[in-house]
């Protein structure tokens, strides 16, 4: 029952990158998505990754394996459109006037 439990659970979230992830294909618009938080995500889920091949888990091993797909796959198109125009990846602080 626990399992399952996970799987319901890991389904859920997982399948909640999926609109962000098709939408930033289509589009190729990635200028609202912080690279900060996106590369520090993608770590946190290839470490629960880790963790759950560690534990044999496959409800945590089935989610962070798809979650790091689309994690990645948002992350590298931030990536390139940095590059590509050159833009800061991090934010001009505000300075007072």
């Amino acid at each position: 029952m626990a399992d399952f439990i996970g799987l319901v659970a890991a389904f859920l979230t997982t399948l909640s990158f999926l609109p962000q992830t098709l939408m930033v294909l289509r589009s190729g618009e990635t200028a609202g998505i912080s690279l900060t938080m996106y590369a520090m995500f993608t770590l946190g889920v290839a470490a629960w990754l880790i963790y759950g091949v560690l534990q044999a888990s496959m409800p945590i091993m089935l989610a962070n394996g798809v979650t790091l797909l689309l994690a990645a796959i948002i992350l590298a198109l931030k990536v390139r459109a940095i590059l590509k125009t050159g833009a800061r990846a991090l934010p001009v602080p505000l300075q007072a006037s």
